[in-house]
């Protein structure tokens, strides 16, 4: 009877053939993407509440496969949230994944800086505040006597809205994090060093932000949850969730703030339309157009497609392929993104990596950048 032992020569032949030809292959395969089928699959369609008229990608001109992959690629991270499209004024694309919902209120880090610079418009507006070349000294006096170096009393409200007040970026040094990590800030305006003369250099600052919340809050004497909830989100019918307070009982205004990511989509949608929305002026057009602008350039290092960062007030921006974008950024790689010319707004919510900087959470901040460039990338501009 004959063996059905196989030559070995035989199955090492096999593998090498497999190696050789079987797993490049499969490499070509992967690298061309999902397929029509798998594109068609997908299941991006907004859910229909009153809150917002709902559309269709080709409704508005734009091609569905496009937006099916931008899904299908936001299905593959681990740490999205949640992920919404809007053009035109109609919400067309929308989907949560892994914790994130519908009702979700995601911590949005750092976007909370682009919500604080328009509660500074609103309080410029509402006559709190009369210019931003108020000195950031006259809404500390309790400070003003210790301050010894007297660049500080000439930091300006815009100074500090551009990232230019002359503070440093807190995370260049751990003894400056540390303060920042203690829950007690107001006094470190005099506390803190300065590092460049004022309006000259784009520094970082997380607690320059929180010291412009600080600002509203006095100024209009207030505190500053109950502020953006009246003046900003009513009119936009959204609703803030937990903000944070420092020891001082102050609303961290640097970060911290909680919103669902249909109500991130709709500030976003007011500063596309010039502060409008639904027919109503909420914030002034050309305090819009002033935070949009990039007074500092190449202010990071280019992540994916997005190349050429600048920032505004409390707002960066970008060129992405063709197009030029603004957008509010958290940490974690929350984002908030405009696109001027093809009248959209793209929205992600992620896992926040609260107190944690890494390898490992910039490694999905990151991915969260290039899922949303790449689909920029991708559409033809008008």
């Amino acid at each position: 009877m004959a063996s059905k032992t196989q030559n070995p020569s035989i199955g090492r032949l096999h593998l090498i053939l497999f190696i050789v030809f079987a797993i490049p292959l499969l490499s070509m395969l992967a690298a061309c993407g999902p397929s029509t089928a798998d594109l068609e699959a997908v299941d991006y369609t907004p859910l229909r509440r009153d809150e917002w008229e709902v559309s269709t990608p080709a409704e508005q001109g734009l091609d569905p496969m496009l937006v099916a992959e931008l899904y299908y690629n936001a299905a593959e991270l681990e740490t999205i949230y949640g992920l919404l499209v809007v053009k035109d004024g109609y919400l067309i694309a929308e989907d949560y994944f892994n914790e994130g919902s519908l009702e979700q209120k995601a911590l949005l880090q750092s976007v909370t800086k682009s919500i604080t610079s328009a509660l500074v418009g609103l309080a410029q507006e509402q006559g709190c505040l009369s210019s931003v070349d108020q000195k950031m000294i006259d809404f500390f006096p309790d400070f003003a006597d210790q301050i010894t170096d007297p660049r500080k009393k000439q930091i300006q409200i815009r100074d500090m809205l551009q990232m230019r007040s002359g503070y440093p970026a807190e995370e260049s040094d751990p003894a400056l994090w540390e303060a920042v990590l203690s829950g007690d800030y107001v006094h470190l305006v005099a506390d803190f060093p300065l590092t460049n003369d004022p309006g000259t250099e784009f520094q970082y600052s997380n607690l320059t932000a929180h010291w412009l919340g600080v600002i509203v809050a006095r100024a209009c004497d207030t505190d500053l949850k109950s502020y953006a909830q009246e003046h900003l989100f009513d009119p936009l019918g959204g609703e803030i969730g937990d903000w944070k307070e420092d020891l001082g009982g102050y609303n961290f205004a640097a970060g911290e703030i909680h919103l669902k990511a249909r109500d991130a989509a709709k500030f976003g949608l007011l500063y596309l339309n010039d502060g409008q929305y639904e027919g109503h002026q909420i914030i002034p057009a050309d305090w819009v157009r002033d935070s949009l602008q990039s007074y500092s350039q190449n202010t990071y290092d280019n992540i994916g497609d997005f190349r050429d960062i600048g920032y505004g007030y409390q707002w960066w921006s970008a060129d992405v392929g063709g197009h030029h974008v603004n957008f509010a950024w958290g940490h974690g790689g929350q984002l908030i993104v405009l696109l001027d010319d093809l009248n959209m707004v793209v929205v992600v919510t992620a896992d926040p990596f609260y107190l944690v900087n890494s390898s490992e959470s910039w490694r999905h901040e990151k991915a969260n950048f290039e899922l949303v460039g790449e689909f920029i990338d991708s559409l033809p501009a008008e």
